[in-house]
């Protein structure tokens, strides 16, 4: 609901009275405030794959309180659902080629075992990869009529295979995997298969597999730098894909699949994130990470930008074109604005809206748009953030701040609407979105820098961003607190119990117990550990340390209130983790609060569950802070 004037006023006064000296009326007077459940009255979506008959697209929402799938036509009538699920999210991947089935994915409960759903033409949800696994949908055949699926159906720890039918669902076996790799992509005509291979945090390599020869090339060989692949090309003549091989960053390569000439498409200051074509190739997309942003360019076979005219002001991602190529459709958002789609008539005089995604009761000019700011750590190394600064924020109004910490570790804080940020910052809060030492697209020195120092080297950077935001005029010194989700819950929780720093902190199903976290990770992670313990540390041989930087066995040296979040069902931060941290706590007399959700996982889905935690934020930040 929206809170009127006069709720502002008493809210701005409680604030002047706490600061013990008379101010002049502020801009917070006129700023509407409003709760937990009007930001979440925002509609969440996503997706823009277009069907066979470029009529619809296949949009995920969770207009119904829990994530389903749409059909969203593209001449602006009204979407249907087309799937009904009241418990768990159901996302849309794929319209089928030559009709309108779609293919979806679902867990249950958060668990991340992901299924591989058909719906039929008549509603009907079909689960084709039954059983306790967790499946991954590859793509379509170049004739359209079958499709590719990675399952750990065999075995937990590997991801094998499969080759659909599109007409009864039946399935083969198309590669066993034993050498734990993580299958990516099959080419259109069906003789190529890309796998990753990771050797450590910085060294992948592309596996190249014949499908019919069984050859495999390794294109990261002897390189000892992260490859990634993107996509092959609509005709199976080239693969394209990353490496930052004599490079800080992600640069664009092709590799012939004839003569295996690799070429490159061209140098970068930042990271290259994907690349891909559209039906025939006449258009190529790709995505840059610039500055916590994604800048995407759209060119034509010669090189041509292709512009979209009168683009609202935003950044575009998820750009998908019909199978003819006459239509494109996108994503697009903002700080101040959440994710609608669009689509574009190609040579049309604009694009077509076809969400309006924003709560009807909230006024975006009183959203907040982030500043990205940099600033020194203790060693000297430049650490960039985002800044959100309330609009009633002055030298005469100074308001608390929320260090806001990523998840990962190597997540990255980026620029775009989140309901959460926002209603903290409608309450008076700033947020600064730090991208402490070891995120990403920042370059490979930057992301390293952490390598084996977490909770040391880059809480650091969290404490030096606390000095940053003393030297504004704005900030109340003294009301300065921490918030983060997964890593960015663990280091929350680093910096209440290794420094005094901090006023509060919010701790969102973070890492809490090192020691138990790396011996339980789920088996389908087997081909990342050892990227994991390269980063983290392995618990045969830095167990001693693991335990040092492992919060709850220094709950003695937490004095500072603390609220934990956590998802009963979170296959990768268990909730042992939370109910072990809380109890600690408890029992040295520390003001604790502690929220668990029965039915979520690692990220809360249901629109109730994600009110029921903002409110919950703020409520604990107007008691404590």
């Amino acid at each position: 609901m929206r809170h009127f004037i006069t709720v502002v006023l008493i809210t701005t006064l409680f604030h002047l009275v706490g600061c013990g000296s008379s101010k002049e009326p502020q801009v917070s007077n006129i700023i509407p405030q409003y709760d937990a459940a009007t930001f979440y009255e925002t509609t969440s979506v996503g997706g823009t794959d277009i069907n066979h008959t470029a009529d619809a697209l296949l949009v995920t929402s969770d207009a119904s309180g829990v994530y389903n799938v749409y059909r969203y036509p593209i001449d602006g009538s009204e979407p249907t659902q087309l799937t009904q699920s009241t418990t768990n999210a159901i996302s849309g991947i794929s319209w089928f080629p030559k009709d309108d089935r779609i293919i979806a994915t679902a867990d249950e409960g958060g668990n991340e075992l992901n299924h591989i759903y058909v719906r039929e033409l008549d509603g009907q949800l079909i689960d084709i990869t039954p059983g306790k696994l967790k499946a991954m949908f590859m793509g379509w055949s170049g004739d359209k009529t079958h499709f590719y699926v990675a399952m750990n159906k065999r075995d937990p720890k590997y991801f094998d295979v499969y080759k659909y039918s599109t007409k009864d669902y039946s399935s083969s076996m198309l590669f066993e995997n034993s050498i734990g790799i993580y299958p990516t992509f099959i080419s259109k005509d069906g003789k190529w298969l890309t796998a990753v291979r990771e050797n450590n945090n910085f060294d992948t390599d592309i596996l190249l597999m014949s499908l019919t020869t069984q050859n495999v090339i390794n294109l990261g060989e002897n390189q000892r730098s992260v490859m990634s692949p993107k996509s092959f090309s609509p005709d199976s003549t080239t693969l394209y894909f990353t490496s930052d091989q004599n490079s800080e960053f992600a640069q664009p390569m092709s590799y012939d699949l004839k003569s295996g000439k690799v070429t490159s498409l061209g140098n970068y200051d930042w990271d290259v994130m994907y690349l891909y074509q559209s039906e025939s190739g006449r258009y190529s997309v790709m995505g840059i990470n610039e500055d916590a942003e994604t800048k995407v360019t759209i060119t034509n076979s010669k090189g041509i930008e292709f512009l979209i005219p009168n683009l609202p002001d935003g950044n575009i991602s998820s750009v998908s074109f019909s199978d003819d190529e006459s239509m494109v459709s996108f994503a697009l958002r903002s700080d101040t604005s959440p994710t609608n789609i669009y689509v574009y008539q190609v040579g049309s005089a604009s694009p077509k809206r076809l969400t309006d995604t924003l709560s009807p009761k909230i006024d975006e000019q009183f959203m907040v748009a982030s500043d990205v700011v940099r600033f020194e750590s203790y060693d000297g190394m430049v650490v960039p953030g985002l800044l959100y600064k309330p609009k009633q924020a002055s030298s005469r109004n100074k308001v608390p701040v929320l260090i806001m910490i990523h998840g990962g570790p190597g997540g990255q804080s980026r620029k775009g609407y989140s309901a959460m940020r926002q209603h903290l910052i409608n309450h008076g809060y700033a947020a600064f979105a730090v991208n402490n030492r070891g995120s990403s697209g920042y370059g490979k020195t930057f992301f390293h820098a952490d390598d084996r120092k977490h909770g040391e080297a880059d809480l650091g950077d969290i404490v030096a961003a606390k000095k940053y935001l003393k030297t504004l005029d704005w900030v109340d010194q003294d009301k300065i607190a921490l918030i983060g989700g997964s890593y960015g819950g663990y280091l929350t929780m680093a910096g209440m119990a290794f420094t005094d720093e901090f006023a509060a902190g919010i701790n969102i199903f973070g890492v809490t117990n090192w020691v138990r976290t790396v011996k339980s990770i789920p088996p389908w992670w087997e081909a990342a550990k050892r990227r994991l313990y390269d980063e983290i540390g392995d618990p045969a041989t830095d167990e001693e340390r693991l335990y040092r930087i492992s919060p709850l066995f220094h709950a003695d040296k937490i004095k500072s209130p603390v609220l934990v979040v956590q998802g009963a069902n979170d296959p990768r931060v268990l909730q042992i983790e939370s109910d072990e941290m809380v109890e600690a706590m408890r029992k040295n007399n520390v003001d604790v609060e502690y929220l668990l959700f029965d039915d979520e996982g690692h990220g809360f889905r249901k629109k109730a569950n994600r009110i029921a935690a903002s409110q919950a934020y703020v409520d604990f930040l107007e008691k404590y802070l």
